[in-house]
C-alpha cells in the first residue's frame, strides 16, 4: 500500500507543506464526523463489531491529531540545533500511531472473545448499516485525497494515516456483513468474528507503519531502483569517470544523497566544481528538493580510508 511519489510534482516546498497540512486537517475532520455517527449507532445496536469500528475511529482521530502536530513540526526549517531539519518527527509520529493501533487491536480481541463466549444478537442493524455506509463513503474520499498528497510529498506521516484508513474500508465492509447477518438466529457469532477480522487488519497495518518508521529513523538506504537512478545519472555525464561511496537516506520528505565523484586528475578545480554542479542539477531534477553532497576525487588516486562494511559504489 506504499505510494510512489510523483517526482515531477514535488519540487515546490510551499506546495508540499500546504498539501500535507490540508491532508492532516481532512483526516481529523473525517474522524470526528465518524466518531459521532458510530457512537450513536453503537448505542442503538449494541454491536461489538460496530464498537470495534467506533474504537478504531477514536484512535484514528487521536492518531490524526498526532499527525497534525508531527507534520507541522516536520515542516519546520532546519535550525542551528537541527541542521538536517525535523523530518524524523514524521517517523516518531508513525511509531506513536502504531502503538495506538496495537492497543486498539488488543481491546477488540478481548471484547470479541467475550462476545463469542456469551453471544448476544444485534438489534437495529439498519441504523448501523447506514452509519457504516457513510463511513465507507467518507473514508474512501479521504483515502483518495491522501493518495494524491502522498504522490506529491512522499510524506511518511500521511502514508501511515492512509494505511489505517485504507484498512478501515475493509473493516467497515466486514462490520456491515456482521450487522446484516448478526441479528439472525444462529448467526450471532458473526458479530464478534467480524470484530476479530478488524483486529487482524489493524495489527497488520501497525506492522507496516513500524517498519516504515524504523527505516526512516535508522537511515535506511533508498530503494535499489532509486540508487540505480542516481548511479545512471552520474555516469551519464561525459566528464564523470566513476563514482564510489554512494550513501542515501530519507528524513521525512527530505532526501539526502552523497558520494565521491572521480574526475580527470589533471582537471582544474574550477572545472571540477562546474561538473559537480551539473551532476547535482541532474540529480535534483530526478529528486527535487534533495540535499546532494559531492566530493570530487582525482581518478586513480588510492585513498587511505578507514574500513567501512557498507562502502559501495
Amino acid at each position: 500500500m506504499s505510494e510512489q511519489p510523483d517526482r515531477d510534482s514535488i519540487d515546490d516546498p510551499a506546495l508540499k507543506a500546504r498539501l500535507m497540512r490540508r491532508a492532516t486537517y481532512a483526516s481529523v475532520g473525517v474522524a470526528a464526523i465518524l466518531i459521532a455517527a458510530k457512537l450513536a449507532a453503537w448505542l442503538a445496536t449494541g454491536s461489538v463489531a460496530l464498537l470495534a469500528s467506533l474504537v478504531d475511529s477514536l484512535l484514528d482521530a487521536l492518531a490524526s491529531v498526532l499527525n497534525l502536530f508531527a507534520v507541522r513540526h516536520a515542516l519546520t526549517p532546519a535550525d542551528r540545533e537541527h541542521r538536517f531539519g525535523h523530518g524524523k518527527a514524521e517517523a516518531l509520529a508513525g511509531l506513536g500511531q502504531a502503538a495506538l493501533i496495537i492497543g486498539s487491536a488488543l481491546f477488540l480481541i478481548v471484547e470479541s472473545a467475550d462476545r463469542l463466549i456469551t453471544p448476544k444478537p444485534v438489534a437495529y442493524g439498519l441504523a448501523g448499516i447506514a452509519v457504516m455506509g457513510l463511513s465507507i463513503l467518507l473514508t474512501g474520499l479521504l483515502v483518495l485525497y491522501q493518495r494524491h498528497v502522498i504522490r506529491r510529498t512522499a510524506s511518511l506521516a500521511i502514508s501511515a494515516d492512509r494505511l489505517h484508513y485504507f484498512g478501515d474500508l475493509l473493516t467497515n465492509a466486514t462490520v456491515i456483513v456482521a450487522l446484516v447477518l448478526g441479528g439472525r438466529p444462529g448467526f450471532a457469532w458473526l458479530d464478534p468474528v467480524g470484530a476479530l477480522i478488524v483486529a487482524v487488519v489493524i495489527v497488520r497495518s501497525a506492522i507496516d507503519i513500524v517498519r516504515s518508521a524504523l527505516d526512516h529513523l535508522m537511515d535506511r538506504e533508498l530503494a535499489d531502483a532509486d540508487r540505480e537512478r542516481i548511479k545512471q545519472a552520474v555516469r551519464a555525464h561525459p566528464r564523470a569517470l566513476a563514482m564510489h561511496d554512494l550513501r542515501t537516506r530519507q528524513s521525512g520528505n527530505q532526501t539526502f544523497i552523497q558520494f565521491h565523484l572521480e574526475l580527470d586528475p589533471d582537471m582544474r578545480l574550477h572545472e571540477a566544481h562546474r561538473i559537480a554542479d551539473e551532476v547535482e542539477a541532474e540529480l535534483l531534477r530526478l529528486f527535487p528538493g534533495a540535499e546532494v553532497i559531492i566530493h570530487q576525487d582525482p581518478a586513480g588516486l588510492a585513498e587511505k580510508r578507514p574500513p567501512f562494511a557498507g562502502r559501495t559504489t
